[in-house]
């Protein structure tokens, strides 16, 4: 019986913090309220508040969960093994990120209002930049795998076109026009070439 209601348990903490999320997405920070979570969710009143009794703590549950979720699309199956070399590690980038503008684009509009929020509120920075820490070190691997001979600038460089390209095609001037997975394949391989000097 405790198995079961632990299960119970993560499967309410992930709804709240999904249904965070999404809110996040369609109404912004001002439209993320206890409330409002329970009601998105159908869930009693209350719930919420009894998983994260404070806003701070509903935005630390959400920012834990956008780590797992993003996550997941990158261990998807199918990927290009990056250790394969720059080309293979361009695809998996060009796949990532279209998966990520294609499917997931609700996910990145919630992170960018978590990351502004980050900006205003120490105590969330701790959490957003605990959650990140996992993908600066995933970029810094990859780098060292394909065989950079500077990986953490290199990771930084890399982190910064992926971010800036995902932002221009989620919330920027080319959101209507999302390039296809070869397309961005192909950029990141342009970058990668400049940098691995190939």
């Amino acid at each position: 019986m405790p198995l079961a209601s632990s299960a119970a348990d993560t499967s309410r903490a992930q709804l709240i913090a999904d249904t965070a999320l999404a809110l996040l997405a369609e109404r912004g920070l001002r439209g993320l309220t206890h409330r409002a979570v329970d009601e998105a969710a159908g869930l009693p009143p209350g719930s919420t508040s009894n998983r994260a009794r404070t806003r701070l703590a509903l935005l630390e549950a959400a920012v834990r969960r956008l780590a797992v979720r993003e996550a997941e699309v990158l261990s998807l199956p199918g990927m290009p093994d990056p250790v394969d070399g720059p080309e293979a590690l361009a695809q998996v980038i060009g796949r990532a990120l279209h998966r990520s503008l294609t499917g997931q684009r609700e996910l990145l509009v919630a992170r960018y209002e978590l990351a502004l929020e980050a900006s205003r509120r120490p105590e969330l920075r701790a959490a957003y930049d605990a959650a990140g820490r996992g993908f600066r070190e995933m970029l810094v691997a990859m780098m060292t795998a394909a065989g950079s001979t500077a990986p953490e600038r290199h990771a930084l460089s890399l982190l910064a076109w992926c971010e800036g390209l995902m932002f221009s095609c989620a919330a920027g001037s080319y959101h209507a026009e999302v390039p296809g997975p070869a397309e961005l394949g192909e950029g990141a391989a342009e970058l990668l070439r400049g940098m691995l000097g190939r």
